[in-house]
């Protein structure tokens, strides 16, 4: 056993663990966090994910000693019913869940995907997610949503793509073709 030290959606947390312990049981079963999920247990799913130093990690694989020190994101610590953080505000305003068992994995990828790259394609976008399963088929609501939260979060790109819209009607209103 070893004594390990995380911080996890702002809070201090010190637990004598087995350093092999996966973070994944770590998050669940030490601190009752419901967010990250047990899904294929080999990374490979992104139901079990958590943002550790800003970067998406597949929890289930990850042994706890290798996070020590860290500070950990859950979907816990984005936001709660009352007041949701933007990106959770997206896929509600989408409609873009179904059995919600991906959500966990979709939603934080997204979120530290987008963090890091503010300004990616929707085609960067769609890469970055291809390694998150959803069996049942929302991908397109999801991608509506997460594409909705990348506009949200781009003050100068909703700048430049509202003046591109009224050049467009401008030219249009004068019988410029678009």
């Amino acid at each position: 056993m070893s004594e390990i030290r995380l911080t996890v959606n702002g809070r201090a947390h010190t637990l004598d663990l087995d350093p092999t312990t996966p973070l994944l049981y770590v998050l669940s079963d030490e601190l009752g966090l419901n967010g990250p999920k047990f899904g294929c247990g080999l990374g490979q799913c992104g139901a079990c994910t958590a943002i550790v130093g800003g970067k998406a990690l597949r929890s289930c694989v990850t042994p706890v000693a290798t996070v020590n020190g860290a500070d950990i994101m859950t979907l816990e610590g984005l936001g709660n019913v009352e007041h949701p953080h933007p990106i959770q505000q997206a896929f509600i305003d989408e409609q873009a869940a179904q059995c919600g068992f991906c959500l966990n994995g979709v939603i934080l990828t997204a979120k530290a995907f987008l963090d890091q790259n503010p300004k990616a394609s929707d085609a960067q976008i769609e890469q970055a997610m291809s390694s998150v399963l959803c069996r049942c088929f929302t991908h397109t609501r999801m991608f509506r949503a997460i594409k909705r939260y990348a506009r949200l979060r781009s003050p100068q790109k909703q700048a430049s793509s509202g003046a591109a819209r009224r050049s467009r009607r401008g030219q249009a209103a004068k019988g410029v073709p678009a």
